[in-house]
């Protein structure tokens, strides 16, 4: 196999079932003598069915191969050594494939042909009908002239029949000729094609996927019976895409006949321009490697809409599209986009290509019942007209649509039917444009029974409601007035004669000019050489050289555009925001209340004037479309379960946090230090807490920890009154005194822990305490001791009392005080406690708590254990003497107030450890006044109830009687 015919088996085997479809349809069939019936390999598929378009590859491949087709490129040579060496069982590879094809293989070189080869011939049929301009670069359109087409049905056994499209598109006639405007425009111009006339070949797509490649092949396989030349009748005996008769098509309309199209020319660089295909597939080089466009891709649309529903508010819309690519690429990218800025979709509903009216009352059915308001729709108008007719007729009104460019200014669906339904609509459509000279021309134009204006004939029966008579009758058709085809478009307002503000009849223009720039840089119509000015007629089209000058296009067009492709061979994304507002005359009218730019910065995209809009029922408040209201300030959505992110309930943020918008998905923390307002809508400053002076409990701590002050001090005056008593003198006064005072400190040291913690009331309370205690238990040891010698010396007049007199005393209680004041004092200087503001109960009680912090706890519990140990001492020494005399058990009592002083501080460790707060403070004054309370009531009292109610009692005989029993 040669190289061209190995790029054509290995493009059947991508398309081969597609394209046996579209093959049979045009009418192309296998001679009884190109062997027998039924095809086994992609070789005898293609050599056999191949039309005369592609049939001159399998001959030239077989020439080639049996030596009989020579080039004057000597690559030829070489590349037919490589298939020998194939043939010997080298591997095939894809390079091999695409650098085996001959360039610069011209038809004209054949010398001769082998008769014995499979011939194929073409059955007869009439030629498809199409508008045409004969000229020496011609000019392909596909206009999709009818909406509506029949599905083909093959048998294999007889001829297909012609595929019947109904449905006569106006509008789409206005960009047809557009096109034929824009031609002529151009050769009236000698400078862009100075010397080369301008052609084209229009033909009618019906915006299907079949008739687009029936059209397809007869366009590029049309040969014209003027051109006499020896060369250009070898062409046409076999011509191929490569040397297709025209150097660029314009069209479709559609994305899914546009995919198909494209997909077909480009492994032969035939390049496509589109004036109306959006869709984002498009957009893949690999696949579509000749597609341009002059209409942005639907990339930039979708992003728009995004942004235009979302500006609104409007986070809970539905769908509407189609089958088609169009409609599928479209909603798909617009749902994930939307989804991702919060957005959701309630429906999608699909209108099938021929739907029932079962299934347009079911479509209907969902939108009367939705509560989505706004619907977003991919479509055509064409498409559109059943599901708008029944809504119409049920007089739906409310929905706010937002139309793709598809059909947002399409005049057929702006009649006065439904403007209640319609009114309202807003939508994106490309940059309107007004050019001069178009309605004249559109105007201007003719029925006529000449051949090539059927379609003109056609437009004019639809526009005018008559039948020419000298169109052909056709079957069915309601019998209809006859035209004159004198009848003045002036008088007759249509989408057709409407060119205000044309927008994809000036993507037509501009395709049309691109494409004459690219001929002007190809057929070097700027050279000086021999050809003075004018351009070069006998370049050739192939090989994707004119594709490549198309893409490099680069011009300022009348309008002040830039006119360009880039990488992806699409322009820059422009859009107007179109709204349908109804004017004097009730009619509905395309304002513009907008743009969109889609290559300006994210911020700077979208520029919407609200204030010009007017809404759905002619309103002027913004419609509303949500399945949950939005949560008010201090509350946050909480979805409900099993349904989308939009339908939520609105839960109240909790202590501490706030939400100061509407529509908040999460409330937001205070910061440190700062609590909630009463609404959870701001954070204020945290309310400080601490144990005060003006509280219940610090009142009620104040008024016991002065009770026990005074208390002390009563006893004090009565132990001064009696001082010279037996009583008291019997419990050494002086040691007695030095424990009333510490008791006095005991309890005064309880108010430095109410009230505000400051920098001096951190450092003095634990101090305080800590020495105030210390010297009161050193009181009590030395008590104890002295009672201990006192009245277990059994011979009167011991010398043990007299080893520990006041001297010694008062050295013990200084000796064992000191280390609770060195230890006090050093942590005091090296860590003191600071006043610190703790938010660690902030979420509990709202409150801040202020308290002393300690940066080292160790010292409050040395400070507590060195306490501890001497009340430790004293329990135990008071605990041998416990059996003391029955009328002066000092002992005693000593024990007694030891094992409350116990008791009260192994309760207060774990009570101080769990209480928050404040009460932790509390729980400390109330260890320190129950302590001292203790030590008061089982020391003093008993000797107070003796010297005020007992006198009798307070003599040393009483004192000392049995002791000496």
């Amino acid at each position: 196999m040669s190289g061209l015919h190995i790029l054509y088996v290995t493009f059947a085997w991508g398309v081969g079932e597609f394209f046996m479809q579209y093959l049979s349809m045009l009418g192309w069939s296998k001679d009884e003598g190109a062997g027998q019936p039924g095809f086994r390999n992609s070789q005898e598929v293609w050599g056999a069915w191949a039309p005369p378009s592609l049939n001159c590859l399998s001959s030239s491949s077989s020439l080639l191969a049996k030596g009989q087709l020579r080039s004057p490129n000597p690559n030829v040579g070489t590349s037919a050594e490589r298939k020998l060496q194939r043939e010997e069982g080298h591997v095939l590879r894809k390079e091999d494939v695409v650098s085996e094809t001959e360039p610069g293989l011209k038809i004209g070189d054949v010398r001769s042909v082998d008769s014995s080869l499979p011939q194929c011939v073409k059955l007869e049929r009439s030629e498809l009908l199409a508008l045409h301009l004969d000229g020496d670069a011609v000019i392909g359109g596909f206009f999709p002239l009818h909406y509506v087409a029949s599905d083909p049905q093959y048998s294999y056994k007889t001829k297909p029949e012609t595929t019947s499209c109904s449905g006569f598109d106006l509008r789409a006639f206005r960009w047809m000729m557009t096109m034929v405007f824009a031609v002529e425009e151009i050769n009236r111009n000698s400078s862009l094609l100075p010397g080369v006339k301008l052609g084209y070949r229009i033909m009618d797509s019906c915006d299907h996927v079949h008739t687009s490649l029936k059209v397809l092949f007869s366009l590029v396989s049309h040969s014209e019976a003027e051109n006499t030349t020896e060369e250009i009748k070898t062409r046409e005996s076999s011509t191929c895409l490569y040397y297709s008769p025209v150097p660029a098509v314009i069209g479709l309309a559609s994305s899914s006949p546009t995919r198909a199209v494209a997909h077909t020319l480009g492994p032969f660089n035939i390049p496509l321009v589109s004036y109306f295909a959006t869709c984002t597939c498009l957009t893949d080089k690999h696949l579509y490697p000749s597609f341009l466009r002059t209409v942005p891709s639907d990339l930039f649309q979708v992003r728009g809409l995004v942004q235009l529903v979302t500006f609104f508010g409007w986070f809970w819309v539905g769908t509407i599209g189609t089958t088609d690519d169009y409609s599928l690429y479209g909603i798909q990218a617009f749902s994930d986009l939307f989804g991702q800025q919060g957005g959701c979709v309630e429906f999608h509903l699909t209108i099938s290509k021929s739907p029932t009216v079962a299934e347009i009352q079911q479509i209907a059915d969902k939108l009367q019942s939705s509560t989505a308001q706004v619907v977003v729709v991919f479509a055509t108008e064409g498409q559109l007209l059943d599901l708008f007719s029944e809504l119409a007729r049920r007089n739906v009104t409310g929905i706010q649509w937002i139309a793709s460019e598809a059909w947002v200014t399409a005049s057929r669906l702006a009649s006065p039917n439904f403007h209640s339904l319609l009114e309202g609509t807003l939508g994106f459509s490309f940059p309107g444009i007004s050019i001069p000279g178009l309605k004249e021309f559109l105007l201007n134009v003719r029925p006529s029974p000449k051949p090539g204006m059927e379609f003109v004939n056609m437009f004019w029966e639809e526009q005018f409601g008559c039948k020419l008579e000298f169109q052909k009758d056709n079957a069915g058709v309601v019998e209809k007035p006859l035209c004159t085809g004198l009848e003045d478009l002036r008088y007759v307002y249509s989408s057709y004669s409407d060119v205000t503000k044309v927008r994809i009849s000036y993507n037509v223009y501009k395709a049309v000019y691109a494409i004459a720039h690219a001929l002007h840089s190809f057929l070097n119509c700027d050279s000086v050489g021999p050809s003075r000015g004018l351009c070069e007629k006998h370049s050739s089209f192939s090989n994707g050289q004119f594709l490549q000058h198309l893409k490099m296009v680069n011009f300022t067009n009348q309008f002040h555009e830039n006119v360009y492709f880039d990488s992806n061979g699409e322009p820059v994304p422009l859009y107007d925001i179109i709204n349908w507002q109804k004017d004097s005359t009730d009619e509905i009218r395309f304002i513009k209340v907008g743009s969109y730019d889609g290559s300006a910065p994210q911020k700077q995209q979208l520029h919407i004037v609200k204030n010009m809009i007017v809404w759905t029922k002619g309103q002027s408040q913004v419609p509303v479309s949500q399945c949950s209201a939005p949560c008010p300030p201090g509350s946050r959505q909480a979805t409900r379960q099993g349904e989308p992110k939009c339908c939520f309930d609105c839960l109240p943020c909790a202590d501490g946090e706030i939400s100061n918008q509407t529509g908040s998905t999460e409330c937001i923390k205070c910061p440190e230090y700062f609590w909630s307002d009463k609404e959870k809508v701001k954070c204020v400053a945290g309310e400080e807490e601490f144990l005060s002076f003006s509280d219940t409990m610090g009142i009620i701590l104040v008024a016991i920890t002065l009770l026990g002050f005074i208390l002390t001090t009563i006893i004090t005056i009565v132990f001064h009154s009696f001082r010279f008593t037996p009583i008291v003198k019997a419990n050494n006064s002086e040691i007695s005194f030095l424990l009333l005072l510490s008791l006095k400190l005991c309890f005064l040291c309880s108010l430095v822990f109410i009230g505000q913690p400051s920098w001096w009331t951190c450092r003095l309370r634990q101090a305080a305490f800590g020495i105030s205690f210390v010297l009161c238990l050193s009181c009590l040891l030395v008590k104890t001791i002295v009672v201990l010698l006192a009245f277990q010396t059994n011979v009167p007049g011991s010398r043990g009392r007299m080893l520990f007199g006041t001297f010694q005393q008062r050295i013990l209680i200084l000796c064992t005080t000191a280390p609770q004041i060195c230890l006090s004092t050093g942590w005091v200087l090296g860590a003191p406690p600071f006043p610190f503001r703790n938010s660690n109960y902030q979420a509990i009680t709202g409150k801040i708590v202020v308290e002393c912090k300690e940066p080292w706890p160790p010292g409050f519990y040395l400070l507590l254990g060195y306490i501890g140990l001497l009340a430790f001492v004293c329990l135990l020494l008071a605990f041998l003497g416990r059996k003391l005399p029955d009328r002066f058990n000092e002992a005693k009592f000593i024990t007694f107030s030891m094992l409350i002083f116990w008791a009260v501080w192994i309760s207060f460790i774990p009570a101080y450890v769990s209480s928050p707060g404040n009460f932790s403070v509390a729980v400390e004054i109330f260890a320190i006044l129950a302590s001292s309370y203790g030590l008061l009531l089982c020391i003093f009292v008993p000797k107070c109830y003796i010297i005020l109610l007992h006198p009798e009692r307070n003599i040393k005989k009483g004192v000392t009687r049995k002791c000496w029993r």
